[in-house]
């Protein structure tokens, strides 16, 4: 699968053939049609790769529903190691781009998604019942529109350069603003 990764953030997903992945791995393109049918099996089983391996980055282990957000959006938004996240994160959109044609395409991207937006609204609703949050926020609505920032995060700084820095730090102004409960004594770092 490491193969398949550089291979997809090297030559993109239109570009990518078997031989790319071949040529990156101690496998023969022989031996990986033996495995993989075509190049969208592979990388559907990629994708399920990237699932298992990321899940667990989006399974905050703090006990605390602030931090629990704080980690899924600190991760998600990481800046560190740039240039390979920024391979990465090219090559999770040049997939992406597919999914309206793919339907495994889809349902991967909507697994990952949805393991996100679950461990979003936990968190929330957790913070709810613990007197972080707002008594009056929608978990739900919560998490779905931090997930959208971070998508959206993703694809401007792919597309335009634009550092994930400024969606960070709006998103730790809205989690303040809009989210914290008016006696909740608590700072948001996102950083």
């Amino acid at each position: 699968m490491r193969a398949t990764y550089c291979a997809l953030c090297e030559c993109g997903y239109a570009g990518l053939t078997m031989q790319d992945i071949a040529d990156r791995s101690d496998a023969s393109k022989s031996s990986l049609h033996y495995h993989y049918d075509t190049k969208h099996e592979l990388l559907r089983s990629f994708l399920d790769h990237l699932y298992e391996s990321f899940a667990d980055c989006y399974d905050p282990e703090a006990d605390d529903p602030l931090d629990r957000l704080a980690a899924i959006v600190t991760e998600a938004l990481d800046e560190s190691d740039e240039e390979e996240r920024r391979d990465f994160r090219t090559a999770v959109l040049e997939i992406k781009a597919q999914s309206p044609y793919e339907p495994d395409f889809r349902e991967a991207l909507a697994e990952f998604d949805a393991h996100i937006t679950d461990q979003l609204r936990a968190a929330v609703a957790e913070g709810i019942e613990e007197g972080i949050f707002r008594e009056d926020a929608d978990p739900e609505a919560v998490a779905q529109f931090i997930v959208t920032v971070l998508d959206g995060a993703h694809v401007r700084a792919i597309s335009t350069d634009r550092p994930l820095a400024s969606a960070r730090e709006r998103l730790a102004t809205y989690v303040e603003r809009d989210l914290l409960a008016p006696d909740a004594d608590r700072e948001v770092d996102f950083e």
